[in-house]
């Protein structure tokens, strides 16, 4: 077997890699070679498989891929079949599973990855259950089962044993599919990171050359492991041997790193590939991706770049500076990865004149295989990484990176430089949630909802990473400002309400002792005043004063020296955060002796404070849990979908009666009608009403109906109602397909709660002010979907007129609309957007008068499939 693109690259327990695909006829060879090989005892009695009763029924599942009812995967190690796992399908939702794993690769993980693949497949093809017969005495299989995370239940019976797995991917599993990555991908990543022996393949004379540059780092920093070189045209090129191809090495290097033109790097990576290399740097820009993946893919390697600045680990039992950098990387606590290489170089040498050094450097250029979140995975649990910082240009899987991201977040901070996104190429937008839903407002919601602290550039991310370095978190958002120039302290009170942050209200007791300490012309209130007179032991005293007041969670000590002196050397730390503003010092930001950050701009401490409070914040909020939702019929749901791409296979928005049907099956509070087609059935369903009525056009791309004329309220009557009927044909014409008649509703607060899905990102829910409201305020807040119950907290109260509206209105009936469309959004993919708009409230109720539904064909995905990037398949 050739591991073709089409396959899945993924990897072992042990960190090297395997290739899955479907099996078929032509592999029935491979298949019985797989079972010849095995030991005569293992193959029926201790058997590491849950297996048919006969070979040939096994063989025979290999009919043709892509049969939903019969599957067999092959996982191939360089092009050897390793194992293989199979489901037949026994009823609509249930299928019996069998596994087979080579007899010396059994405890590497090989079952464990096929039966995730396997489920995730049978999952994609509506299978909801596996059953499996395993004999008595194989405990390792039992095992497998037991450990995979889904719920199971097994009856013992005449030496055999009866499993039933859920396929449903419930929070344990995903966990556990999770902890199982991490070990793999470190074990990986140990090549690249941690690796015994380097080879430098392009290593130039020339100290102007890349290759130079690369090894010179490496000479320099003292790499501890085996270093060689290949030059087919020196002996040696800075004290190392050099070697003519890589094939000549006396050993096979565990990393080599690349810097040969463009044209030759297919050719030495498959000279790496032959010679047993581990994982590739390769520094080259230009390179043809198809010929190098594929010879990354045959190979098992894993690959950095190509088109990067390198990698580099302060380690001091590794010293690896496998990078092209001017300044050597300092040893410190920052994981850093960067798409951009000028970003890398710039963040580290900025971090390195603070005092702040990296733990690793990785520049992942093009990233055609390691990328943002295999270092996630490497930095989750590693703990000499005090904190993670990232620079991505773009997602290759944002809903995995999510849930890595919230992983690591919990354990250490991490950040991200926004990258700049364009909103030119935003489509014409088919609704009001999807003006909003812009790829800069769906990557802040991302990055919000896991805790990532962003970040707009290199200067701002330091500035974070300063105070991250020694400063404790604030348990609120409560500031006191103490400073010795009053139109300082002013600047930096305005800055923290700039950036959410609150001026605390001193007690009465904190305001007489600052009286007590400072002379009569100062400031006692906050922002506090002592005057340019106060020593720096004065400003020690009143800094503890504030800091002891409840209402008070942290403190920016605002100083500038005079003639009188310069109080800066009262401040200290305390055990609230403090954080400190000189103007006249060099730089924007520094770290003092006792590690207080510095910052030369009133703006730029507040801006670091607020950060430091999101992250408090966060880390408070309770894991994710999935709500429980009564009176929800997900069957009807998904069939009102499926009749409509039944009858229009591209998709398109749904008739309204449609809608109401699709949204009641969710338990939404959905205004009902009647979609008619003539005046007199428009006339008869007023009548059936008995009331005034709204006539709603359904027309062929109508997008906008108020805008466009296609609404009219308070109809009475049957003239009134012929009228508008008539009129709307008339403006419409063929365009019309029907009118939608409605009961007018009561008046209230008008509110949008809405849904986009984006292909890579997943569902993103929006609420704001609705109605009129929602084109002429830009006034919403976002979360990506699933919702837990503090992204509904985060919609409820992330717009700005949320506290007028929620003041007036009890917010527990939209807090349960969001919940709900959070949820039949997650459930039902094929919703591409989703408005309800107006959605009324009156007290205590809730009543979404207007409702469009689009939907789409999605093809389904699994985002936390064990699997690694490729860079031109969809995640």
């Amino acid at each position: 077997m050739t591991a073709s693109l089409k396959a899945d690259r993924a990897l072992l327990a042990d960190g090297s890699v395997v290739a899955l695909r479907e099996l078929g006829p032509a592999d029935a060879d491979a298949l019985l070679a797989l079972h010849r090989d095995l030991p005569v005892d293992d193959r029926y009695l201790r058997f590491f498989s849950a297996a048919p009763r006969h070979l040939d029924e096994f063989v025979a599942r290999l009919t043709s891929p892509g049969e939903p009812r019969h599957v067999v995967l092959g996982a191939f190690a360089s092009d050897v079949l390793v194992g293989a796992a199979s489901y037949v399908a026994l009823d609509d939702d249930t299928a019996e599973v069998a596994l087979v794993v080579a007899h010396d690769r059994q405890s590497h993980g090989v079952g464990t990855l096929l039966l995730e693949h396997l489920v995730s497949l049978a999952r994609r093809r509506g299978v909801r259950r596996f059953r499996a017969e395993v004999l008595t005495v194989n405990s390792k299989m039992l095992r497998v089962f037991a450990d995979l995370g889904l719920v199971w239940t097994s009856t013992a019976d005449n030496g055999e044993v009866r499993v039933d797995l859920g396929l449903d991917p419930g929070e344990r599993y995903l966990e556990a599919v999770a902890d199982r990555e991490q070990a793999a991908d470190v074990a990986s990543l140990r090549a690249v990171l941690k690796p015994a022996s380097v080879v430098v393949v392009g290593a130039s004379r020339k100290p102007s050359s890349v290759g130079n540059a690369v090894l010179a780092n490496l000479v320099d920093g003292g790499f501890t492991g085996a270093l060689y070189a290949v030059n087919p045209h020196a002996r040696r090129v800075l004290g190392v041997k050099c070697h003519a191809t890589v094939t000549e090495l006396p050993e096979a290097p565990d990393l080599a790193v690349v810097c040969v033109p463009a044209e030759s790097v297919a050719q030495v990576a498959e000279d790496c590939g032959r010679r047993g290399v581990k994982a590739l740097v390769v520094i080259t820009s230009g390179v043809d991706p198809d010929g190098l993946l594929e010879i990354v893919r045959r190979h098992g390697m894993r690959m950095v770049g190509p088109n990067c600045v390198g990698v580099s680990s302060t380690d001091p039992a590794v010293r690896l500076d496998a990078t092209f950098t001017r300044d050597r990387t300092e040893l410190g606590g920052i994981g850093l990865v960067t798409q951009s290489g000028g970003v890398a170089i710039a963040a580290a040498e900025q971090l390195r004149r603070l005092g702040l050094g990296t733990s690793e450097l990785v520049s992942t250029g093009d990233k055609y295989d390691v990328s943002g979140n295999d270092l996630l995975l490497w930095w989750e649990r590693d703990e000499r990484t005090r904190a993670v910082a990232l620079y991505l240009e773009s997602f290759g899987n944002p809903r995995k990176f999510s849930r890595l991201a919230r992983r690591v977040a919990r354990r250490k901070p991490v950040l991200a430089i926004r990258a700049a996104t364009s909103e030119a190429g935003q489509r014409a937008a088919a609704s009001h949630t999807a003006s909003t839903a812009t790829p800069a407002v769906t990557r802040d919601a991302l990055f919000r909802q896991a805790g990532v602290i962003a970040v707009d550039g290199v200067a701002e991310m330091v500035d974070v990473l300063a105070a991250l370095h020694a400063t404790p978190l604030p348990a609120g958002r409560g500031v006191a400002v103490l400073g010795n120039a009053g139109g300082l302290g002013v600047l930096a009170a305005d800055a923290c309400a700039h950036h959410g942050l609150t001026i605390a209200d001193l007690g009465p007791g904190t305001v007489e002792a600052l009286k007590a300490l400072l002379p009569s012309t100062a400031s006692p209130h906050n922002p506090v005043d002592t005057t340019a007179v106060v020593d720096d032991r004065t400003f020690a005293r009143c800094l503890d004063v504030l800091a002891a007041d409840p209402a008070v969670d942290a403190v920016i000590a605002v100083t500038v020296p005079t003639a009188l002196g310069d109080p800066a050397g009262g401040i200290h730390p305390t055990s609230k955060p403090v954080l400190a503003v000189s103007p006249d010092q060099d730089g924007a930001v520094s770290l003092r002796d006792d590690a207080i950050a510095r910052y030369a701009e009133p703006d730029s401490a507040a801006a670091v404070l607020a950060a430091l409070a999101e992250r408090a914040a966060w880390l408070r909020r309770p894991a994710p849990q999935a709500s429980e939702l009564s009176g929800v019929d997900l069957t009807t749901a998904r069939a009102v979908v499926a009749a409509h791409l039944a009858t229009d296979p591209g998709g398109g928005w749904l008739d309204p009666d449609q809608v109401v049907r699709l949204l009641g099956a969710f338990g939404l509070p959905v205004l009902g009608g009647v979609l008619v087609r003539d005046a007199e059935s428009a006339v008869a369903a007023q009548r059936s009403f008995g009331g005034p009525v709204a006539l709603k056009a359904v027309a062929r791309g109508l997008l906008h109906k108020s805008k466009s004329g296609g609404v009219l309220l308070d109809l009475a009557g049957d003239d009134a109602v012929t009228y508008g009927f008539e009129s709307m044909r008339d403006r419409f014409g063929e365009q019309l397909h029907g009118v939608f008649v409605q009961p007018m509703a009561d008046r209230g607060r008008e509110l949008l709660v809405g849904v986009v899905t984006d292909p890579q990102f997943g569902p993103l829910v929006v609420t704001g002010l609705g109605g009129v409201d929602t084109d002429l305020v830009d006034d919403r807040a976002a979360a990506l979907a699933p919702l837990s119950e503090a992204d509904v907290d985060d919609l409820l109260h992330g717009f700005r007129a949320a506290p007028r509206v929620f003041a007036e209105h009890d917010q527990a009936a939209v807090r349960d609309v969001l919940l709900r469309v959070g949820r039949l959004a997650e459930l039902v993919p094929e919703i591409a957007e989703l408005d309800l708009n107006p959605l009324v409230l009156t007290g205590q109720r809730v009543l979404a008068v207007d409702a469009r539904v689009r939907v789409a064909p999605v093809e389904p995905v699994d985002p936390f499939l064990r699997r690694l990037r490729d860079p031109r398949r969809p995640s």
